[in-house]
């Protein structure tokens, strides 16, 4: 079988390695060929990787056209042989979308996240939500099934938007490497408590810093490590200073290899997530999985997996809840062991060769529904 895939991401063709090459490597085994059309991108060029899979950016300069270079470029590769099915990776203003329902072939609209859902922040955050909705419902109609990552969330959001329960198609992306997100009992800890991501404002790093203001009442000396950069990075030094927290927080220089990022969950006694929105969050499941405690916000997949108090901590979003749950873990080391050792096997499920298994498995149960 093959499969035509509307991507946004254009690493690959940019020769790039990465969460989507990696993914690429093991979903091509499940399908005969496998064509990707992806936007344009600085030093994007054609091509064949694995022997099945081709990368075809678009030619033209603005990634406004892409609805017609997937229609334009979709329909000579659809000429050429037939696809069982069209996969949309759905986001932003959803260019691939349109384009997939201009192909005129079933199709299956993937929407990982809705920027600003549950809590937008900012206007554009409220903005992109709004056409979230909108695209939601107009694409229900078309498409043959609604692809989404997580248990809890998403498919709450689609059926109160009217999408059919028969529609929704739950297939988690979290891949791990488990040969490489392990513990490491000899690796020193640093810090006490872990932020890891980008330094916008859906991440929560502001919630973070007042609750570890808040700590630092009775642990003077407690450590946060932030490793991300972005937008917000002069706000958070800024902050940073405001509390009077310059001796209790380390930028840390980026981990660009899967080691050197399980080295770092390594170095601390517990990971944090404030975000008010999330498409995954990835880190905090690879934490999990290097026995690391978590504390997070009910955002993306967490609810699946964290029971709070079992193997893990879930808070609402609020300073004082976040650094409730800061002490509670810091004064009690037999309880981070417990936790972490629970929220570790927690994750086993999401090994990444079962996982993208389930996923290519997931698309070929659909296409012998829509063939039946």
């Amino acid at each position: 079988m093959n499969l035509l895939m509307l991507s946004g991401d254009s690493s690959v063709a940019r020769g790039q390695g990465g969460a989507f090459d990696q993914l690429l490597r093991r979903f091509s085994h499940y399908w005969t060929r496998i064509d990707i059309l992806c936007p344009p991108a600085p030093d994007a060029h054609p091509r064949c990787i694995y022997g099945n899979v081709y990368i075809h950016p678009s030619p033209y300069r603005y990634a406004s056209w892409q609805p017609y270079f997937i229609a334009r470029y979709g329909r000579k590769l659809m000429r050429e042989r037939d696809y069982a099915l069209v996969v949309s990776h759905d986001y932003g203003v959803f260019l691939n979308g349109i384009g997939a329902w201009l192909l005129r072939k079933p199709y299956v609209s993937e929407i990982h996240h809705v920027e600003g859902y549950p809590h937008a922040v900012t206007f554009r955050e409220k903005i992109y939500t709004f056409l979230a909705k909108r695209y939601i419902r107009w694409v229900s109609r078309r498409a043959a099934a609604i692809r989404v990552v997580n248990e809890t969330e998403m498919p709450t959001l689609l059926r109160n938007l009217g999408v059919a329960p028969q529609k929704i198609l739950v297939l988690p992306s979290q891949y791990l490497d488990l040969s490489v997100l392990r513990p490491i009992p000899e690796e020193p800890k640093p810090y006490d408590v872990l932020f890891v991501g980008r330094l916008v404002s859906n991440k929560g790093i502001f919630t973070i810093l007042e609750a570890l203001d808040l700590v630092k009442d009775s642990h003077r000396h407690v450590q946060l490590g932030i490793r991300g950069d972005g937008p917000l990075f002069e706000a958070v030094k800024e902050k940073i200073i405001e509390l009077k927290l310059q001796l209790n927080v380390t930028f840390i220089p980026r981990a660009d290899t899967p080691e050197a990022l399980t080295r770092l969950y390594n170095q601390t006694f517990m990971l944090v997530c404030a975000s008010t929105s999330e498409g995954g969050p990835r880190v905090t499941v690879e934490a999990m999985a290097c026995g690391v405690p978590v504390i997070s916000t009910p955002v993306g997949i967490m609810p699946d997996i964290i029971v709070t108090g079992q193997n893990g901590y879930l808070f609402s979003g609020d300073v004082y809840g976040l650094a409730a749950r800061i002490l509670i873990l810091l004064e009690d080391e037999s309880l981070r062991r417990d936790i972490g050792e629970a929220g570790r096997q927690s994750v086993q499920k999401f090994e990444a060769s079962a996982m993208i298994e389930q996923y290519a498995r997931g698309y070929h149960n659909l296409i012998n529904t829509l063939k039946s």
